[in-house]
């Protein structure tokens, strides 16, 4: 739980003083997008482990 709340502060802090709207919502979307990009590379590898993909 500590780890989360760390990540939460540091998301809301790098947003704090960012210059303008556009360019402070503009970093918001790119994140958002970027961690769901993640998960679903973190899906697609966990599925590859479970069906039994041979990594040759």
């Amino acid at each position: 739980m500590k780890t989360i709340v760390l990540l939460k502060e540091i998301y809301l802090d790098g947003f704090k003083n960012l210059g303008s709207y556009l360019v402070k919502n503009y970093f918001k979307a790119f994140a958002w997008f970027s961690f769901m990009m993640f998960f679903v590379v973190l899906y697609a590898f966990v599925f590859r482990v479970f069906t039994g993909f041979a990594f040759d």
